[in-house]
């Protein structure tokens, strides 16, 4: 799937993974349409695309509401006409044992977004990324596909949309192709500063800090649009993730090990 001339929708746009992917987009050609909350964030990144000689265009949209993803993709088609790709990328995590939380509310919050945002948009975008012969890009986790201590609440709503995409990708074989990023720990997001923590309320600052396990924000965004072009369903980044699946299977409890091992080399210090 060529990148260039083609419009891309970019949820999550105002920072980190979905910020650098508008940018790198752009710099290939693509006509991207910018959609987040923050209102501020996207036009300065939009104008930032601009200024290097892109074309983009800021959409203030919360996910979580259907009306306004269906407004996002009417001002897509308004401005340019069709929708060629849809990049699930907006989210929000945590941080906790399930048994030291003292609100468990927030869990609506990471399933309305999460899982429900995305579902939003894919259900307004569908039909004209049929059209095309589409593309919906989720950036994931591996977090979607096993489980994972101090996230069940994120754990929970990335499982739901890895099932929903592998269904939609099933039903709708020959029309849309799916692609699911599957990332480990991700630097220069805000994603770990914004996570839950045990009383409900969002980290302000986060001592945790990365480790060599992590990946480079340009490294994955690269590599995402490198599995868009050449018109993968899975990608794992880094590629050690893609024996996950396998592991899971038939060497569980060692994979367990490995995952309880990085959680405390991740822990707040």
């Amino acid at each position: 799937m060529t990148v260039n001339n083609k419009v891309y929708i970019v949820t999550g746009a105002s920072s980190g993974i979905g910020e650098q992917l508008s940018k790198n987009l752009a710099r290939k050609g693509a006509q991207v349409v910018c959609a987040a909350r923050r209102k501020e964030e996207l036009d300065r990144v939009c104008q930032a695309i601009e200024s290097a000689g892109g074309s983009a265009l800021a959409v203030q949209t919360d996910i979580t509401a259907l009306e306004q993803c269906r407004a996002l993709v009417q001002d897509t088609l308004t401005a340019y006409g069709r929708i060629d790709s849809i990049i699930l990328n907006a989210g929000i995590s945590m941080w906790a044992r399930f048994e030291e939380i003292t609100d468990i509310n927030f869990f609506r919050e990471l399933m309305n977004t999460n899982y429900m945002g995305a579902v939003n948009c894919c259900h307004a975008a569908l039909p004209y990324l049929k059209e095309v012969h589409g593309k919906i890009v989720s950036c994931s986790t591996a977090q979607a596909i096993m489980g994972f201590p101090n996230h069940s609440g994120y754990v929970a709503s990335k499982h739901a949309l890895h099932g929903f995409l592998n269904t939609l990708a099933m039903e709708h074989k020959g029309e849309i192709s799916v692609l699911e990023a599957v990332l480990s720990w991700i630097r220069d997001t805000n994603l770990r500063s914004n996570a839950f923590g045990p009383d409900g309320k969002p980290h302000e600052k986060s001592s945790r800090k990365h480790t060599r396990e992590s990946v480079r924000l340009e490294e994955c965004v690269h590599e995402i649009i490198h599995a868009i072009e050449m018109d993968k369903s899975t990608v794992y980044i880094p590629r050690k993730l893609s024996l996950i699946p396998f592991l899971n299977v038939f060497f569980k409890q060692y994979l367990e090990r490995k995952v309880n091992r990085a959680i405390d080399d991740n822990k707040k210090e």
